[in-house]
């Protein structure tokens, strides 16, 4: 369907995560060396650690002609909405995922079981912070199950590349 663009962050890896294919996991010195030359298409801290998305993890795959997903907050949304680059600005779709109510989202944090009851906390103040720009996507999608979300996000991707004007430029 679409690339994942895999992001960058200071944060350790969690259990099971692999450098490379979950995250690139960077010192902060590292980190801040990109943003000094410009890597990043889009970066943020984010509960006490950097991320960021890597230009060359999303250019290239766009100008390859294919589709790429980037998972990022509202942060960083707002700063590839404002990205002046008309390959970026032209494929841009912004889809928020919205829980169906507070206590799904609780529920969801808990069974990842990755969070001490301090990050939880901070996690879901920061959640609560973030579901107040919604209106600001193109899309919202509330979550149901993983299928249904996928049917969801599926059928947006699908229709975004029936758009003429998307067509009309191939």
């Amino acid at each position: 369907m679409a690339d994942y663009a895999v992001s960058a962050t200071t944060r350790a890896p969690r259990e099971g995560e692999v450098d490379g294919v979950d995250y690139f996991f960077q010192r902060r010195e590292e980190f801040e060396n990109h943003i000094a030359n410009r890597d990043f298409l889009e970066y943020a801290e984010v509960h006490g650690n950097l991320y960021g998305t890597l230009k060359s993890e999303v250019m290239n795959r766009l100008s390859q002609g294919h589709d790429v997903l980037v998972d990022i907050d509202v942060q960083g949304a707002a700063q590839i909405r404002e990205h002046r680059n008309e390959m970026i600005h032209d494929a841009m779709i912004d889809i928020f995922i919205l829980p169906p109510d507070c206590e799904a989202l609780i529920e969801r944090l808990r069974g990842r079981g990755t969070e001490s009851e301090e990050q939880l906390a901070l996690r879901l103040a920061n959640a609560r912070e973030e579901m107040k720009h919604w209106q600001e996507y193109q899309y919202t999608i509330i979550s149901d199950s993983k299928d249904a979300d996928f049917a969801t996000f599926s059928a947006i991707v699908n229709g975004e590349r029936c758009r003429t004007s998307r067509l009309s430029e191939k």
